[in-house]
This record gives C-alpha cells, sequence and structure tokens, in this order.
C-alpha cells in the first residue's frame, strides 16, 4: 500500500460516506413507513427513501448539506505511514470536495472566510486511537450543521444518578423538534470529563443502527430510552408520528466523584458512515 493507494481510498470513502446511509439506517427506515399510520409522517419517509435511492443511484450526496467531514482513525503502532496519515487526510478532502463535490463548510470564526475546500483550523476533525500492531481502519462520518446544533453537554449533579441521565436525554430530544432532521439517531457520551463525554457521544454514533451495548445494563437503557423519545410524537422532519428516534447509543467513561457529564449528540436521518480498512495488505472500502 503506497500512501497514494492510501488518499485514493480516503477520497473514495468520502464519496460513499455522503452518497448513502448505512444499510441498517435504510432497513430501520423501511420498516417505519409501515409503522406510522399517519400520511404526513409516510410521506416524509418516502421522500427520504427517494433521496437516498437518488444518491446510490447516481453517486452524488443525498443532502445538500455534506457537512464537517470527521474521523476516526483506528491504527497500530507499527503502522508505517503513521506519520502521513494526517496529511492523506488532509489532501482527500481536498480532492473530495472537488471531485464528489462537497458543499465547502469550514469558515473561520472571526473573519467567517471560507477555505473553500472544507478544511482549516483543526478541520477536518481526527479522533485517533492508537492501538497494537500494524493495522488501519478510518471511519469517515459527515455531520451536518442542523443535527450538531442541537448537541448539548449538561454537567449533572451526581446525585441525581442514571434517572438524571435519562430526563437530560428525553428533554433534549423533546427540545429539538424537528430541528436535527428526524428520525434522528442519538448519541450519548456519560461520564469522564466535559470533551471526554462529547467525544463519547459522537464516537456512538459509529455504532450501527438496531445493534446494542455489550453492557447489559447499558443495552436495557438504550432500549428504554429509544421507546420513550418516540413516546414524543414529534415524528419525521418533525410533523408527527411514531418515528422520532431511529436509535440511542450510549458509550460512558469513569467521572470524578464530583462531576457528572452527560452529552447528547444527534445524527439527522442522514445516517452517513464510510470505513477503509487495510485487510491482508489491502485498502478495502465498506459503507
Amino acid at each position: 500500500m503506497t500512501q497514494g493507494d492510501l488518499e485514493d481510498g480516503l477520497v473514495e470513502a468520502i464519496r460513499m460516506a455522503v452518497t448513502r446511509v448505512t444499510p441498517e439506517t435504510e432497513g430501520t427506515l423501511r420498516c417505519s413507513v409501515d409503522e406510522e399510520e399517519e400520511e404526513g409522517p409516510k410521506v416524509q419517509l418516502n421522500a427520504i427513501l427517494e433521496n437516498i435511492k437518488v444518491g446510490k443511484d447516481g453517486s452524488v450526496p443525498i443532502c445538500q448539506d455534506t457537512g464537517t467531514i470527521t474521523f476516526f482513525v483506528e491504527v497500530g503502532s507499527d503502522h508505517p505511514g503513521l506519520g502521513d496519515i494526517r496529511e492523506n487526510i488532509l489532501n482527500a478532502v481536498r480532492r473530495a470536495s472537488e471531485e464528489v463535490p462537497l458543499r465547502p463548510n469550514a469558515v473561520h470564526p472571526i473573519d467567517h472566510s471560507n477555505s473553500g475546500d472544507n478544511t482549516g483550523r483543526f478541520v477536518p476533525p481526527i479522533h485517533w486511537e492508537i492501538v497494537d500492531g500494524n493495522g488501519l481502519k478510518i471511519t469517515v462520518m459527515p455531520k451536518g450543521g442542523g443535527s450538531e446544533n442541537m448537541s448539548k453537554l449538561v454537567m449533572m449533579t451526581p446525585g441525581k444518578g442514571l434517572k438524571g441521565v435519562k430526563e437530560i436525554v428525553i428533554d433534549q430530544v423533546a427540545k429539538m423538534e424537528g430541528k436535527p432532521c428526524p428520525p434522528t439517531v442519538v448519541g450519548v457520551g456519560i461520564g469522564g470529563g466535559a470533551d471526554v463525554a462529547m467525544e463519547l457521544a459522537k464516537k456512538a454514533l459509529m455504532r450501527p443502527v438496531g445493534t446494542r451495548h455489550p453492557e447489559k445494563e447499558i443495552a436495557e437503557m438504550e432500549e428504554e430510552l429509544l421507546e420513550k423519545v418516540n413516546r414524543l410524537g414529534i415524528g419525521p422532519m418533525g410533523v408527527g408520528g411514531k418515528t422520532t428516534v431511529m436509535d440511542v447509543k450510549i458509550e460512558y467513561a469513569h467521572r470524578h466523584p464530583a462531576s457528572f457529564p452527560v452529552a447528547v449528540i444527534p445524527q439527522c436521518w442522514a445516517n452517513r458512515q464510510a470505513t477503509l480498512e487495510l485487510v491482508d495488505g489491502k485498502l478495502e472500502v465498506k459503507g
């Protein structure tokens, strides 16, 4: 594998990520059409599914907001190209911005200038995890502005416990209404520090829709929250209905006794991801 191969693979992963949703997401959306009883939510879900079909058939972005292209990198400490990965990612984002194309979404917060190629100071965001060995796995997650705007961090009083965590999640979904383009996937980060909880909430979104946390207590809380937030009746795109959230994903970290951070980060219906992985010396892109 050459550095050129990695860059080409990343461009293809970005293309795949912005032009389709995950298979689990599409399957859940199709099932949701049958579960809805009113015409309004059915119309919205069918429009979403049509968007997905057009994107897949034409290899074009399924949403005009191609998001902030966010990367989760799992790389072995012995990987020979470890020092070059960041530059490969930046080059791939610049190329994809022109070739896919991507909407330019990197704006300077002071002078409001747009870089034009989705790169800039600390952008694209790259979350690193160094593991043993020489492997490489890069997940691309486009994160739209509408759903990102609905993110929330609460430094909860520890004495409120898990009941308080559940109240925060349900309250935030209720306040979001149709703004994050539901049906959403809701990532929840519990514990750690403020920054850790937010990263955990976003990382939780990487788990496939319909899968549960491996720990029984957390899995049960995911199921409970999924049921309760869907009872809110916000529905697809906020028009009402049974499908407000496709799934709730929770990740946690140990915390300081005096602190109990709770982070909530939704992903819109366009739950877009693709993974580039080094398998037997060859790069494979999976969507």
